[in-house]
């Protein structure tokens, strides 16, 4: 049986988009003594492959990277449903910037030149709100729910779900490749105290299928006849 995991790792690590190579290594060394594991892409490109990885517990992403501009990988991340913690980077010191690099997604903005004790504070509080909001996120195989912003991802992607449907998905993803009754559904998801004649479930389920499974064979949600249903944990 396969438990949820929660998601990015538990081990911090950081990854800093920088393209002046000087800094770059400035600030890799000063995270790695004060926090963790630090990597670096000096370019747009390179960044962005590395973000999507998802493998960073924070990023620190320059606002110009050779002709690009930083806030659009942090728009396209943000558009894929990463949420990871981002720390702009950048000599642009306006209100109009500041407030232009929190809208684009980024969670705090620090101005250039600054003291590389300031950025690490900064790097450490966005590790300590990324802390707490991984309780609050589930993973199992493909499928992603952010239970704060009941959100839900399908291999990165987005998937849009009704409330109930939402509900339903997070009691299943809260017991992977375990048996779940109608029964239980009913009395924990519906709130049902007593078990009426209802094809509610299946219904539900239905369409919840529909979205997930997106008609290419996967199953995340298996019946199991005259007895329930049970998440696929290795989908």
């Amino acid at each position: 049986m396969t438990d949820p995991e929660i998601s990015p790792p538990a081990t911090p690590s950081i990854l800093v988009i920088e393209d002046e190579q000087g800094l770059a290594e400035e600030i890799r060394a000063a995270l790695t003594i004060a926090l963790c594991g630090v990597i670096v892409a000096v370019d747009f490109e390179t960044g962005l492959a590395a973000a999507r990885t998802r493998s960073a517990s924070a990023l620190v992403v320059d606002r110009m990277l050779h002709g690009h501009d930083g806030l659009a990988l942090i728009e396209t991340i943000r558009r894929e449903g990463d949420t990871t913690p981002v720390l702009v980077i950048s000599a642009l010191s306006s209100v109009d910037d500041r407030i232009r690099g929190l809208k684009a997604g980024g969670d705090d903005y620090l101005v250039k030149p600054f003291a590389l004790s300031e950025l690490v504070a900064r790097v450490e509080a966005l590790l300590r709100r990324g802390e707490t909001a991984r309780g609050a996120r589930l993973r199992v195989g493909a499928l992603e729910v952010d239970l704060v912003e009941r959100l839900v991802w399908r291999n990165g992607e987005a998937v849009e779900l009704l409330p109930r449907e939402f509900k339903l998905l997070a009691y299943f993803m809260r017991r992977p490749g375990q048996l779940v009754t109608r029964e239980m559904l009913l009395e924990d998801v519906w709130n049902y105290k007593f078990q009426p004649q209802t094809n509610v479930v299946d219904v539900h389920i239905g369409n919840l299928r529909r979205k997930l499974d997106k008609g290419d064979g996967r199953r995340f949600i298996v019946s199991l006849r005259s007895v329930g249903f049970r998440l696929d944990a290795d989908s």
